[in-house]
């Protein structure tokens, strides 16, 4: 049994329609589509897995997950992360928590500890298992990313599956159990490329539900040690010198932030 959803049927509100691991779009490539209830014949039959969502411009947003389901009546579809790379900060955030709701719900179908089928709770965004009463919530995976100058110099990665993209980016990683944001910035750095760091700087956060982490963004300055690659995650690292950098992440992305902070700060 899953709960039901007041539909505000007779004012335009958005809908995130999700299929398969695509975000169906208007003609526009926006992935809030802007639509009374009635226009969405398509969808009626699924009336029941509608999720609100809360509310973005002052309009209410409903999701509907189809999962594996194709959906012709809409052909344009956007990946999330176009939907990070062409969408405002706003927009980006309310399709994320969509997305990690329908990805939730996708995984959450039976109860990991008895296997009994999961039900939706009404009240709250969580899946409860009435045979032996567990109660699941969507999962957020913390994540720690940071930004390592020396003088003028940043230290930069390549990471194994950015291989064939050139793209060189700044050291990240999960934070293990039982560790404090600070001890996984120290831990991954130094199992990534073999150097120590100081004078920690916390810089700002950004969730990042691929499919569910939050990333926590630093800056340090080097300590010492010399660059040796773990050759799992990380295929090469170096420094380089913020007016010759290599292909990097855009801004869109914590990673190009954190690098644009660091070029700024040696421009000043």
């Amino acid at each position: 049994m899953k709960p039901n959803v007041e539909i505000d049927e007779k004012t335009e509100c958005f809908w995130l329609l999700i299929s398969k691991d695509r975000i169906l779009c208007d003609a526009d490539k926006k992935p809030l589509i802007l639509a009374k209830w009635s226009r969405l014949n398509f969808a009626h039959q699924y009336r029941h897995d509608v999720i609100d969502l809360g509310y973005h411009q002052s309009k209410k947003v409903y999701l509907l997950d189809f999962n594996h389901e194709s959906i012709d009546a809409i052909t344009d579809s956007i990946s999330l992360r176009g939907v990070l790379m062409h969408c405002e900060t706003t927009t980006f955030q309310m399709v994320a928590r969509g997305w990690q709701y329908a990805f939730f719900l996708r995984t959450h179908k039976y109860c990991g500890q008895c296997g009994s089928e999961m039900h939706r709770v009404s009240w709250e965004m969580a899946t409860h298992c009435h045979n032996c009463q567990h109660r699941c919530y969507p999962r957020v995976s913390p994540c720690i990313i940071v930004a390592i100058y020396r003088d003028d110099h940043i230290l930069l990665a390549m990471g194994t599956r950015h291989k064939d993209t050139g793209m060189y980016s700044t050291l990240a990683g999960f934070v293990e159990s039982a560790e404090s944001l600070e001890q996984a910035v120290h831990r991954e750095v130094l199992e990534e490329v073999g150097v120590t760091i100081k004078t920690l700087e916390y810089f700002g956060s950004q969730p990042w539900p691929f499919p569910h982490s939050l990333m926590a963004g630093y800056i340090a300055e080097y300590a010492g040690g010399n660059i040796v690659i773990d050759n799992d995650e990380i295929c090469d690292a170096n420094w380089y010198h913020v007016n010759d950098l290599p292909k990097i992440p855009p801004t869109e992305s914590i990673a190009g932030q954190l690098i644009q902070e660091v070029v700024r700060r040696n421009q000043i």
